[in-house]
């Protein structure tokens, strides 16, 4: 019987990471032995592609950038045509420590969903400002939603089970914060279970930051039409992955 963790895909989605992808990719072999790891380069204009395939990865090449939402979404859709229980999305950056591949995987024997938070006593990565109140709101909110205690309800580094894929395959949102508030909305309300566990998270080791400083101030704004988007939106019901679907196409090199 296959492991856990060979039942586990890793999707990465990448634009214009060749600067770290790479050694993020051969530190998650390295660290979670018998995991599969698709790239999805989302469109990118550098070597992405070619550095993730050159440290082992599948490479999934979008012809244009998505965003994560749309680059996840491709992933799950790969995940279920391929095989694979469970996603775990690791960001291609170098900031998701993937020490903590094995523990998500481990919590989803029991929940559907599990999250890896950034303020839950390991590590000191830290938000401040307007976007720190707005995750803070957050939480609270989603907490409440997903009835149970959750403090990173907009963090990436994050495990899907059987049941997660196979929702986030057809309904994973695309907009902006829908790939992480909208999303859990969608799961808690499709009857999915969600918890987390403490990650540490790290540096960047290249590329450009997906959220530019400057416009920290109207992270809350955004926040909250995203929630907004997700409650009003009708109640999706689970159905399972079928039998066989068509390939995705993979262009590598």
């Amino acid at each position: 019987m296959p492991t856990a963790l060979e039942r586990t895909l890793i999707v990465m989605p990448a634009f214009n990471e060749e600067e770290a992808v790479g050694a993020v990719v051969r530190e998650v072999f390295a660290t979670a032995p018998g995991v599969a790891c698709l790239v999805v380069d989302d469109g990118s204009l550098d070597a992405t592609a070619r550095e993730a395939e050159a440290a082992g990865a599948t490479v999934l090449r979008l012809p244009i950038n998505l965003g994560v939402g749309g680059a996840m979404r491709a992933g799950f859709k790969y995940a279920v045509a391929s095989g694979y229980s469970n996603v775990i999305q690791v960001d291609s950056d170098g900031q998701h420590d993937p020490r903590g591949i094995e523990e998500l995987v481990a919590q989803l024997g029991r929940y559907d969903l599990v999250l890896g938070a950034r303020f839950a006593g390991v590590g000191d990565y830290a938000v401040r400002g307007p976007r720190r109140w707005a995750m803070q709101v957050l939480s609270g909110i989603l907490s409440k939603i997903t009835k149970t205690k959750l403090t990173d309800t907009t963090s990436g580094f994050r495990a899907s089970g059987p049941r997660a894929v196979a929702l986030f395959a057809q309904h994973y949102p695309s907009e902006y914060l829908g790939d992480t508030v909208e999303s859990l909305v969608i799961a808690a309300r499709s009857g999915l279970t969600v918890t987390q566990v403490p990650v540490a998270m790290r540096p960047r080791a290249g590329g450009v930051p997906s959220h530019n400083p400057y416009k920290a101030a109207v992270y809350l704004g955004r926040a909250g039409m995203a929630l907004f988007v997700a409650l009003i939106r009708p109640r999706i019901t689970i159905s399972e992955p079928p039998a066989s679907t068509a390939a995705i196409p993979v262009v590598s090199g």
